[in-house]
């Protein structure tokens, strides 16, 4: 059995959530060959997902969304790195809310550390972004380097385009706690950086993620997008793991129409072929045949009090694995 889980966000790490469900199917079936490949789909937790895949941890203090030095890390395998952008820029890291001034610059230096350790590809997972800069800190942070012979490859379920009302600024902007007011701004800051940068970038898809990261890093690094979850799977070795798989169990906090549009159990389940996949969540608010599951398993029916569903979740993912062997392998 392959147990490929993403984050349960606000309570458990990839990791931690396949270790819970993992505990659980080995105590209830314990002759089951259980397998952990936790993933991610380019957001936060890309680096763990890595690490968990046999990436090495390597730690920085980098330039934090509003300037303190912030300790970060990124994952290296030979010549490979993965890189998260919420590691250095994320929403995590900030006290307060500052959609004016938070800042990109560390993801620059994150990609920098991972050049100076001779990797030539990079993956930059591009989720969970504090900033609306157009990836403006992240270029002045590169201003020496060279991304010539690098291949960079941008992690993301997002295709919005820079500008406009599905860009950076109008959709993602409120979320990090900009008011309409502020928007407006973000909107012509971005423009007018757009200008000077390269234009024509702009609309390409994936150019309005995490602050207009993508759009930076398309039209000066040379970088290409991909789904997160596919790319998170290949350096996981998903393929060759599922191919004598019994069952997947995957999983999220939530399970909901958005999970079909990049989110990592849709990806597992794609990647799965006629392997089987469940899946375990805190919430399931879809039919689990309308994202390709077999079944799907909530800790909200087994605790309806959210608090303490978070709360214990670690346990209760236990309980989930315990009923996923019952059902599936203990015959």
């Amino acid at each position: 059995m392959v147990v490929a889980p993403d984050k349960f966000k606000g309570s458990l790490t990839a990791p931690q959530v396949a270790a819970a469900v993992a505990r659980g199917l080995r105590e209830a079936a314990p002759d089951v060959d259980v397998r952990c490949l936790p993933v991610a789909d380019g957001g936060d937790g890309t680096v763990d997902a890595a690490v968990a895949a046999g990436f090495l941890k390597v730690g920085r203090w980098v330039t934090g969304p509003v300037g303190k030095p912030v300790p970060a890390s990124f994952a290296v395998k030979g010549t490979t790195a993965v890189v998260e952008v919420a590691a250095a820029a994320g929403l995590t890291l900030l006290d307060q809310p500052a959609p004016l001034d938070a800042t990109s610059y560390g993801v620059g230096e994150l990609l920098k550390a991972a050049l100076d350790v001779g990797c030539t590809t990079i993956v930059l997972g591009l989720g969970g972004s504090a900033c609306t800069d157009g990836g403006a800190g992240m270029l002045e942070a590169l201003a020496k380097a060279s991304f010539s012979g690098v291949d960079l490859v941008l992690a993301s379920d997002v295709d919005n385009p820079l500008l406009g009302p599905t860009g950076a600024a109008a959709v993602y902007g409120p979320q990090k706690g900009a008011s309409p007011e502020q928007v407006e701004i973000l909107e012509a800051r971005l423009e007018a950086f757009a200008q000077r940068v390269g234009p024509e970038h702009a609309a390409r898809p994936g150019a309005g993620a995490a602050g207009g990261i993508g759009f930076a890093a398309l039209a000066v690094l040379g970088a290409r997008l991909r789904p997160g979850i596919e790319v998170v799977l290949e350096l996981a070795g998903f393929e060759e793991a599922v191919r004598d798989a019994r069952l997947v169990v995957t999983g999220e906090g939530s399970l909901d129409a958005q999970t079909r549009h990049g989110k990592a159990p849709y990806g597992v389940v794609r990647a799965s072929g006629d392997v089987p996949v469940v899946a375990v969540a805190g919430q399931c608010s879809v039919a689990p045949g309308e994202l390709g599951l077999k079944a799907a398993y909530a800790l909200l029916d087994i605790e309806p009090d959210v608090t303490r569903c978070m709360a214990q979740a670690d346990s209760l993912l236990g309980v989930l694995g315990g009923r996923i062997a019952r059902d599936w392998v203990s015959e």
